[in-house]
């Protein structure tokens, strides 16, 4: 414990992530094939994308309780099984409900998951060393996310077999993650021991909602809200505006995020090399400005570059987002202060769609992404004069 990356925990904490996210973005991605399948409106798909983040809010905090009071292991192994759970019935959905229940228990899975999994990854590393930890834990939950619309790409634009099979195809890798949990023999109930120059530098917090706490949590639904609109509707855009292909659309949106991979380890360093805030202001700014370039582009080449740009800078945020989450959280309540942490996307969620629909059906689908332009930019404000995090 410590400093040590090359740690069997977080090799299995970054599994799992992986296996966590691998349903995140498949249903959105798949909405231009279920749209015609199902005869559904852009109301109806808002409903899709929105009900499964809806469910995530139910057990959050009760999850982060238990994390804090039970451990890690045992929650992990029920987030595992809710996947399996979920893969099988969304492989045998033949109606529009049976699809949102399936999709809802994939997303309570990322619920079951992140509050123990990162809790357990925080106490594993001392405060300098969990930026470069938590870069590569997301690293794995950044793969998982692209992972996804990718197989759609292999599994039906490749193989040409039908979107059932993509949620089949996973069954076996979680089972093999199931494995890996069962094979912790301890996991860490508090954090990892300080020198005497670190905790000067470091006093530890008492307060799970101190002012900046708080702000940052602001900060983070204000993103999530640009976020969701933009997953939600993006493949479609993709297809009916700009004339790709369903697979090249999936392609487009899992490479996006499949950067991350290597984007989001390389943000851990240089956060612990610039201090996780200025890091963060740094490459989101970047990010925000490819972003809104990239609906304005005259050419879908150079929209997918800008997108892909973006994906790129904003992954490289990812590391030093959740390292000042553990930074503002004292020790013992870290299973719930990553509850906290993942709420809003969850709470946010399930209204953002409705929102980028009435957007695109008052306005047409490309004004949600000057909407989600703006609303990047007023986050951007919020973590700047609102959020006070120590060196």
């Amino acid at each position: 414990r410590g400093s040590d990356l090359m740690n069997y925990g977080l090799f299995v904490m970054t599994l799992t992530h992986l296996l966590t996210h691998v349903f995140t973005r498949v249903h959105t991605t798949l909405f231009p094939v279920l749209q015609i399948e199902f005869n559904l409106t852009l109301q109806q798909l808002a409903l899709i994308a929105a009900i499964p983040p809806l469910c995530q809010t139910i057990p959050a905090i009760p999850i982060g309780l238990l994390a804090d009071k039970i451990g890690s292991k045992k929650l992990l192994l029920a987030s595992l099984v809710m996947s399996v759970a979920g893969a099988i019935l969304a492989s045998r959905a033949s109606t529009p409900l049976m699809l949102i229940i399936a999709v809802s228990l994939a997303y309570v899975n990322t619920t079951v998951y992140h509050a123990p999994a990162y809790s357990f990854v925080t106490k594993l590393f001392k405060p300098r060393d969990r930026p470069r930890a938590l870069g590569l834990h997301g690293a794995g939950g950044t793969l998982g996310v692209a992972i996804g619309p990718l197989s759609i790409s292999l599994i039906m634009g490749v193989l040409g077999l039908g979107w059932r099979q993509v949620y089949l195809f996973w069954l076996i890798p979680f089972l093999l993650g199931l494995a890996a949990v069962l094979a912790i023999r301890s996991e860490p109930v508090e954090d990892a021991p300080m020198d005497q120059a670190e905790q000067a530098a470091s006093p530890p917090v008492t307060s799970l909602l101190a002012t900046s706490l708080v702000m940052f949590l602001i900060f983070l639904s204000i993103r999530v809200v640009a976020n969701t609109m933009t997953d939600s509707f993006l493949a479609l855009y993709l297809v009916n505006d700009r004339g790709m292909a369903p697979s090249a659309a999936s392609l487009v949106i899992g490479l996006n995020i499949a950067v991350g991979v290597v984007a989001a380890p390389l943000g851990g360093f240089w956060a612990v090399r610039f201090g996780e805030k200025r890091w963060l202001m740094t490459v989101y700014a970047l990010a925000y400005v490819s972003y809104g370039l990239a609906f304005l582009a005259p050419t879908t080449g150079l929209l997918v570059a800008l997108y892909l740009a973006y994906g790129v800078l904003t992954l490289l945020g990812m590391a030093a987002n959740s390292a000042i989450m553990a930074k503002l959280s004292p020790g013992k309540k870290r299973g719930l202060a990553y509850a906290l942490f993942f709420l809003p996307s969850s709470l946010v969620g399930a209204v953002a769609p409705f929102l980028a629909a009435a957007i695109a059906e008052r306005f047409g689908m490309a004004s949600i992404f000057a909407a989600c332009t703006a609303t990047y930019v007023l986050s951007l404000i919020m973590l700047k004069f609102g959020v006070k995090v120590r060196p």
